[in-house]
């Protein structure tokens, strides 16, 4: 078989949507045995109120079906979203997993990749970069940890009703990546190949960059569609969810 990497981002795995939570398993069992790698690009939770939460049916069952997955030879790289920011080593541990940081840049088979979540590139949300910064703030981050497990639960739902309300009454073009900023990072890491999630609008693009063409690929969410990004050293493809 072809080596191949493979990309996941923003599923938002919760109790309340168990059919995303059974793709997901699926998709550790069926599909990605056979890749060499597989990359989580932020939001693998629908929130994560720290690794002390060790209760929860499902937090168990997902570390517990990654670390399957790297008993089988495949290595498991963990990237923040804006969902579970507070995700930490404890877990990455129990999942055998790997964190790495956003933005992250790696040699794909000779190809220079950049890997983000894909929020830090919607600048034109001022507001909502301001509350980024708030909360990934290391201080702030200590402090909601010192917190009561009940009471981040009780403010991590807060947040993600207050979330979904703010959006609603935005401009679509205003929750999307700004050119400006795609092309600032690309300029920035050497004119890379990107691939980030976040904004929910799976596609292809190509930036013209100071005369070179970057690629960037936007990842499936799994609200609707599911699906991953499978890259090879002939190219990247998308695919849906597959058992």
């Amino acid at each position: 078989m072809t080596p191949h990497t493979l990309f996941i981002s923003d599923l938002h795995l919760t109790a309340e949507r168990p059919h995303t939570n059974q793709q997901f398993f699926d998709f550790l069992s069926n599909v990605a045995p056979a890749a060499g790698a597989l990359y989580i690009l932020g939001d693998l939770f629908e929130y994560w109120v720290g690794d002390d939460d060790t209760e929860d049916a499902l937090n168990s069952s997902v570390a517990s079906a990654l670390k399957q997955l790297t008993a089988r030879g495949v290595k498991v790289y963990f990237m923040h979203g804006n969902r579970d920011f507070l995700l930490g080593q404890e877990f990455a541990a129990r999942a055998g997993a790997s964190l790495i940081s956003d933005p992250t840049v790696i040699d794909l088979y000779g190809t220079r990749t950049l890997l983000m979540h894909g929020d830090t590139l919607c600048t034109d949300d001022v507001e909502y970069q301001k509350a980024r910064a708030h909360y990934t703030n290391p201080q702030v981050k200590a402090q909601l940890l010192q917190l009561p497990l009940a009471v981040r639960h009780q403010q991590a739902r807060k947040l993600r009703e207050q979330s979904e309300a703010s959006k609603a009454g935005m401009a679509m073009q205003i929750m999307d990546v700004a050119a400006a900023a795609v092309e600032g990072v690309l300029r920035q890491h050497g004119y890379p190949r990107l691939i980030h999630g976040h904004t929910h609008r799976p596609a292809r693009h190509v930036h013209t960059v100071d005369g070179h063409a970057c690629e960037r690929w936007v990842l499936n969410d799994w609200y609707t569609r599911g699906g991953h990004l499978y890259c090879d050293a002939a190219r990247c493809t998308a695919h849906g969810v597959s058992a």
